[in-house]
C-alpha cells in the first residue's frame, strides 16, 4: 500500500535555507525541488519535511534563451 506523496509535482514550497522553490518529484524516500536562487536540489524526504511549508505563490515563467540566426558562411 503506497503512501500519497507529501507534495505534488509543480508544487510551490519555501525552505528555510534555499527560499522559494518548484517541486519537480517526490515520493516516500526523496524530493527534488528546483530553487529559483539556488537551482535544483534531492533532499531525504522524511528529514526535510519539517523545513518545508506550502507557499501560495504562482510557479516562476521558464525563461528561454533567444534562437540565434543562422548564418551562411562567409565565401572568398
Amino acid at each position: 500500500m503506497a503512501n500519497k506523496p507529501a507534495f505534488a509535482t509543480g508544487a510551490q514550497v519555501e525552505h528555510g535555507k534555499f527560499g522559494l522553490g518548484s517541486v519537480l518529484s517526490c515520493n516516500d524516500d526523496h524530493i527534488v525541488i528546483k530553487f529559483d536562487d539556488h537551482g535544483e536540489k534531492k533532499f531525504v524526504t522524511s528529514i526535510v519535511l519539517p523545513n518545508l511549508k506550502k507557499s501560495d505563490r504562482q510557479p516562476p515563467v521558464e525563461k528561454r534563451r533567444a534562437a540565434r540566426k543562422k548564418t551562411a558562411p562567409a565565401t572568398a
